[in-house]
């Protein structure tokens, strides 16, 4: 018979920023990847934004994988529904030591985006650890139901805004429905929702409205 068992241990991981941090930076931008994103890579949908007042950070998820049979190019993945909650502390703990790193406390206008399945990553860290920021974007993702009203409710001044396309085959319109709800009933105030026309894909024009 056998016995699964837990332990902790050091790990090293990275992440990548687009852009040098000067003091003529307006805007900061904490940015999640989804499943199959290497962090460099999503960095390319922030490209267009004005690069002497835009620095941008995107971590790295710590779950690599082959993405074809050819294994030639490599991916990520934040979470998946095994050991579910150990992974979920492991990816906060690493958002931390970034948020540190960056020293995100003492940057103006800092904005924190989820894309897909970096969605519930961030929306995570934002509620459990209690993370201050002037904007949270969600973007094509869902916010995780056990999140509720009271854990966002430390942050007063911020503004937050779901996307998502019209034509996106994981969210289809009764997933919208429940989770326009859910979104509602977590962010009375200040939530805006954008739409585009469009599949499950990164919509760089909704993301300049906010730079």
């Amino acid at each position: 018979m056998s016995t699964e068992k837990q332990l902790s241990y050091q790990i090293t991981n990275t992440y990548t920023v687009l852009n040098k941090f000067t003091s003529k930076i307006k805007n900061v931008w904490l940015v999640c990847h989804g499943i199959g994103y290497l962090s460099r890579y999503f960095l390319r949908h922030f490209t267009h934004l004005n690069a002497e007042e835009n620095y941008i950070i995107a971590p790295q998820a710590q779950s690599k994988y082959y993405l074809k049979n050819d294994y030639k190019h490599v991916g990520a993945s934040w979470l998946t529904k095994e050991n579910t909650e150990a992974e979920i502390e492991n990816a906060l703990n690493y958002l931390d030591e970034v948020y540190k790193a960056e020293n995100l406390s003492e940057v103006p206008n800092l904005t924190i985006l989820g894309y897909s399945q970096g969605v519930s990553v961030a929306a995570r860290w934002v509620a459990r650890k209690k993370i201050k920021c002037d904007r949270l974007i969600m973007h094509s993702g869902k916010v995780p139901s056990e999140l509720k009203p009271e854990d966002f409710a430390f942050l007063n001044n911020t503004n937050f805004s779901f996307i998502y396309g019209t034509e996106d085959e994981y969210l289809k319109k009764a997933i919208i429905d429940i989770e326009e709800k859910h979104l509602r009933t977590l962010f009375p105030n200040n939530l805006e929702i954008l739409t585009f026309d469009g599949g499950h894909e990164v919509n760089q024009e909704l993301i300049s409205k906010f730079a």
